[in-house]
């Protein structure tokens, strides 16, 4: 790993005309922004589709992309969409992605310009190429015919030929758009890391299609689900619901599914960071009646012979070990046998008295540091939120005087100058804003997910001073 930095920013928080960031030319023109602060890398979120709560790491398929972050201009050009369904879809304000609206329309949308396409062959041949992702398609076009039920609950067995042809079409663009943002960053020097959700959901094309690869029963349902333990985020710790993999079926194969998953996602991003990577040498397991996850105990992962088996499915690709929460010291032998690059989070660094890990004098240059990830607050509203004696004390550490309403950049200036080879910000840190602009709250259902900003925010944020940071701190 090379001495480098970068910004965190999901597709969804792009500025853009239609409700939702997009793989349209504010894209590239993000990109180039990057490139003038002298940053190399853009982290995003997980590229599936997201909930009912409009979360990525829950979603149908671990390999289909988001139908909203389809360019509409770009259909539009292809004959697809006329001018006046493309206005018609014109968002009602830049601030926030209109999940609502999104979900009531652009599907809809998406389905018009698909039975406009006469010639469908190379969407034929992408789905032939990419199995997994017909089988996305045909799970949606099911489940469309079987009025959105979970996959266990379906009795009809036949769908409407448009609905899995637009669900086609969708992925097609989906993945020929990004390729094409992908080789202009690539180009201009930027790399691009993506984001892969350990688990995924119950109701999804990949339970639906490999069933003997999850703990289920006889009768289909999951019997043990995935969680956290208690701890900094709530203190009945996270039920997330998803099903555990059957890890012994999983290695008779070689990890088939997760080698295939992991060869996908590196055809689409230069690096990954894997979420929860702590799982794979022992998982929180909770009963799927439970309440909460305090009910849950740990189970043993796949450990070392599982890693070897990705580490060789991602090829030339990066991959990033999320190595935070309660962590043990056979999970820190784990991530150094992987030889993946761990992270550390400067925001978990001062949340009480004493040492730790987080703090940047222990980072180790085989790391990825981040003043806070796309679940913390930003680092103006975690200033405002500390208590004073936490506050000051971290100031200190940072060497800064006077007003701490200004000690954004002096914690910036600290992880910038530390030993980690990356660095990574979120776009809200560059633009100094508050807690109002958080994206996600671990344990809180609404109000999520929702940041965005506009072209003239980003062009307010001072390009010389990141630039001089990077300089000057040989990460360029």
């Amino acid at each position: 790993m090379d001495r480098k930095s970068g910004v965190l920013m999901h597709i969804s928080s792009l500025f853009g005309d239609y409700s939702i960031g997009s793989f349209g030319e504010e894209a590239k023109v993000f990109i180039d922004f990057l490139k003038e602060c002298g940053f190399t890398y853009w982290q995003v979120l997980p590229f599936c589709m997201a909930d009912q709560y409009n979360s990525p790491y829950q979603s149908y398929s671990a390999f289909g992309g988001n139908p909203y972050f389809v360019d509409l201009n770009v259909l539009h050009k292809k004959g697809l969409l006329t001018l006046e369904e493309l206005n018609s879809a014109k968002q009602k304000t830049p601030y926030v992605a209109e999940y609502e609206r999104l979900w009531e329309e652009r599907f809809s949308l998406l389905k018009t310009a698909s039975m406009r396409i006469t010639d469908r062959s190379k969407i034929a041949a992408f789905l032939e190429s990419n199995p997994h992702i017909k089988d996305f398609c045909e799970f949606m076009a099911f489940k469309d015919a079987n009025h959105h039920l979970p996959w266990n609950e379906w009795d009809i067995k036949e769908y409407d030929e448009a609905i899995y042809h637009a669900w086609a079409m969708i992925q097609y663009e989906f993945f020929t758009q990004w390729q094409e943002i992908k080789g202009y960053a690539n180009e201009k020097g930027i790399k691009l890391i993506g984001d892969m959700p350990i688990y995924v959901s119950y109701d999804s094309c990949d339970v639906w299609a490999n069933q003997d690869q999850f703990q289920l029963s006889e009768d289909g349902r999951p019997t043990l689900v995935a969680g956290v333990p208690p701890d900094y985020f709530s203190e009945d710790g996270q039920l997330w619901g998803n099903p555990l993999y059957a890890w012994d079926k999983m290695k008779e194969d070689g990890y088939r599914w997760w080698c295939e998953r992991i060869s996908h996602i590196a055809t689409l991003f230069d690096a990954v960071r894997i979420d929860h990577f702590r799982a794979f040498e022992s998982y929180w397991a909770v009963p799927s009646d439970a309440k909460t996850a305090k009910e849950g105990s740990w189970k043993q992962g796949p450990g070392l012979e599982f890693i070897q088996a990705i580490t060789k499915a991602a090829g030339e690709s990066q991959i990033i070990a999320e190595d935070l929460g309660d962590i043990t010291p056979e999970v820190h032998q784990l991530v150094k046998d992987s030889g993946f690059p761990g992270m550390r989070v400067f925001q978990f660094g001062f949340l009480s008295h004493g040492d730790s890990l987080h703090k940047p004098h222990h980072y180790p240059k085989h790391s990825v540091a981040y003043t806070g990830t796309h679940d913390n607050n930003t680092l103006l509203g975690y200033l405002w939120e500390l208590p004073d004696h936490l506050r000051s004390e971290m100031l200190a550490y940072c060497g800064h005087e006077g007003d701490w309403g200004n000690g954004c950049r002096s914690i910036i200036r600290t992880v910038m100058a530390s030993h980690s080879d990356w660095v990574i910000l979120p776009i809200q840190d560059l633009l100094f804003y508050g807690s109002d602009t958080r994206l996600n709250t671990p344990g809180k259902a609404e109000g999520n997910w929702q940041f965005r900003i506009t072209k003239e925010q980003l062009d307010s944020v001072d390009k010389a001073y990141f630039k001089e940071l990077n300089r000057r701190y040989a990460r360029e």
